[in-house]
């Protein structure tokens, strides 16, 4: 398992904060996690949202009052150790199939950094619309960067943030580009994957057409 150190820990606001760790050789794909271990070990699994070129690591983390993780990692200070797993999984949402139709994105709360990565590392990739939706405005991230890649629509549930939706990304699941082949990422907290998938499904949307990954919080 590799070991890295800390460049910079980020307040971006008052719940989410961002981790830059040293790259140096570790290699992953966009869509991956890490699990990053406690002292004393404990683990929590964190997706990238830097591209798989870049020369650091950067994980936006939600920090969780208690947390055993989060709470540690949004307390360390640049040149601290940290450990990391060999990256893991399957959700892969930079993926390209020739011939196949834009992907659709849909992400909550920090279920945001994969597509960042996916973003980050894969020029061509430009999406037919990404979903997404944060609690406040203020946790919403790289903003403008997704506008310039993609059509973004972004809800904030507890506040009214004009001109962006009041409310949640369900509010908005009639919007979604709807052809044959298009696939559909999800990434964030179950509820809304289970909401989401639901009604693709009641579309007619293939179950193999719909990619998955849960996001917890710790």
């Amino acid at each position: 398992m590799p070991n890295t150190t800390v460049r910079a820990v980020n307040q971006l606001s008052d719940e989410i904060f961002e981790l830059v760790l040293r790259r140096g050789e570790i290699q992953f794909e966009p869509g991956a996690s890490f699990a990053i271990y406690h002292p004393r070990r404990v683990s929590r699994p964190y997706s990238p949202c830097s591209g798989q070129a870049d020369d650091d690591l950067r994980f936006v983390i939600h920090r969780v009052p208690g947390g055993k993780v989060s709470g540690w990692l949004a307390d360390l200070r640049p040149g601290d150790e940290v450990r990391l797993s060999e990256p893991f999984g399957c959700f892969r949402p930079g993926d390209l199939i020739p011939g196949e139709e834009p992907p659709v994105f849909i992400a909550t709360g920090t279920g945001i950094t994969p597509f960042l990565s996916a973003l980050h590392s894969v020029p061509n990739l430009r999406p037919a619309a990404c979903l997404y939706g944060v609690r406040r405005l203020v946790n919403a991230v790289e903003v403008d960067f997704l506008v310039q890649r993609c059509p973004l629509w972004l809800c904030t549930s507890r506040e009214a943030c004009p001109p962006h939706h009041h409310g949640r990304v369900t509010d908005l699941l009639d919007r979604l580009p709807r052809r044959p082949k298009t696939r559909y990422f999800l990434c964030g907290l179950d509820r809304m994957i289970e909401q989401v998938s639901a009604w693709l499904r009641s579309r007619g949307v293939e179950p193999g057409q719909i990619h998955r990954e849960v996001f917890f919080r710790a």
